[in-house]
């Protein structure tokens, strides 16, 4: 939570990074997945903007091509490794449509093994749909206990959990049904991680900004989504929680950057540290300037370092825009994402 840093959200699963490498017309295998997150990490001063790595399963356990696990590159960045640890999102029984995430079977264990293989924080990530009738108190309430028992495993091994209820961007509402929603679900939350006696001082959120549904015909600006989100947060996180590090959620590279920006640029007291935890917004234009050749490396590591820098500006509400490249304003949304 150092001023002008944020996370590297490195951890698509292997269906989700396959996505991305068909995007450029790269094979998904484990030697193209490790060739790619080689590029990220190696990066020439990767750790002046960013502080933490979260890693996929696969990931922690590949090392360079000169045979230096991943865990101890990021590390030698000043950076700090993290792990996603739950297993997907499955579908709640009884609901219209809405899921729980998986994972928590042998996850005491687990924990240990990746403790003692280097890293020091962990990833869990839930959703929330909004919709009709949605969300339900059932998801509501089973979301949230979910993860207040994954952040409990996590302290008692000793690492630091990112509770991540993200509600969806998915659907045509506005901005205040999501800023309610969002209020709701963050309730729920800080009910069960007291319930479970979570230490607050001891975890980061990683909430979604509020937005108005992908399809809405209602647009918000940067400065209604900046307000609506701190609003949000004011109401439903403790100030005990040292950090909150958005997720992007398929707002393109900018939209992202900007709002970040404008988020820590609004006057009200915000007694928690607001920066980003980024996948798609940190990667999307590393990915195209790479297109899976080693002579591009270069140029993708460059365009890694200026999205870092970019949004480390945006943390410390220090960011003045940038040339729009088609790249960076496109947007990443993906309909009911999953990892």
């Amino acid at each position: 939570m150092q001023p002008g840093k944020g996370i590297l959200a490195a951890d698509e699963s292997t269906g989700s990074i396959g996505k991305r490498l068909d995007s450029i017309n790269v094979e998904n295998t484990e030697e193209n997945h490790r060739k790619y997150r080689q590029l990220l990490f190696t990066t020439p001063n990767f750790g002046q903007n960013i502080s933490g790595v979260i890693l996929y399963e696969e990931t922690f356990r590949q090392s360079t091509d000169k045979g230096k696990l991943f865990v101890d590159v990021i590390k030698e960045q000043g950076a700090v490794a993290g792990i996603k640890l739950d297993t997907g999102i499955v579908p709640l029984a009884g609901t219209l449509g809405e899921g729980t995430t998986q994972g928590l079977d042998g996850l005491a264990k687990r924990c240990e093994e990746f403790k003692k293989g280097g890293c020091d924080f962990a990833k869990w990530r839930n959703v929330i749909h909004i919709g009709k009738h949605l969300p339900s108190h059932v998801a509501l309430q089973e979301n949230a206990n979910v993860l207040a028992r994954y952040a409990s495993i996590c302290q008692q091994a000793g690492l630091v959990p990112i509770v991540e209820p993200e509600v969806l961007c998915d659907g045509e509402h506005d901005i205040e049904r999501c800023q309610k929603v969002t209020e709701q679900a963050l309730a729920y939350q800080y009910k069960a991680l007291a319930d479970y006696h979570v230490f607050l001082e001891g975890t980061l959120l990683k909430p979604n900004m509020v937005t108005p549904g992908q399809s809405s015909q209602k647009k918000a600006t940067n400065e209604e989504i900046a307000q609506a989100t701190v609003t949000a947060l004011r109401r439903g996180v403790p100030p005990a929680v040292p950090g909150i590090v958005f997720l992007s959620g398929g707002q393109s590279e900018v939209e992202a950057t900007k709002n970040l920006n404008e988020i820590n640029k609004v006057s009200a007291i915000k007694p928690w540290t607001l920066t980003f935890s980024y996948g798609r917004a940190l990667q999307a234009s590393v990915l195209k300037a790479w297109q899976g050749k080693d002579e591009n490396i270069d140029a993708a590591q460059k365009v890694l370092l200026h999205r870092a820098k970019a949004n480390g500006d945006a943390q410390q509400g220090k960011y003045n825009g940038e040339d729009e490249a088609a790249a960076t304003a496109e947007s990443l949304f993906v309909k009911n994402h999953a990892y």
